[in-house]
């Protein structure tokens, strides 16, 4: 039962620690890509950054 009950708590911090990392810092960023410009641009924030790939972390909100 003690390795039950450890082998849970284990999972349900991996879990948060998974949601934390595919959620993070960029919930209230909305990223509009700018394909001229090559930049993708969040509607919330105005944070600007460059790549073919929808970034994960905003840069215009400090953390």
């Amino acid at each position: 039962m003690p390795f039950l009950l450890t082998l849970l708590t284990f999972g349900v911090f991996v879990y948060f620690a998974w949601r934390w990392r595919k959620n993070g810092v960029t919930r209230a960023c909305r990223w509009r890509q700018q394909r001229a410009e090559g930049v993708w641009r969040c509607a919330a924030c105005g944070a600007e950054q460059s790549g073919s790939l929808k970034p994960n972390r905003c840069a215009g909100r400090s953390v």
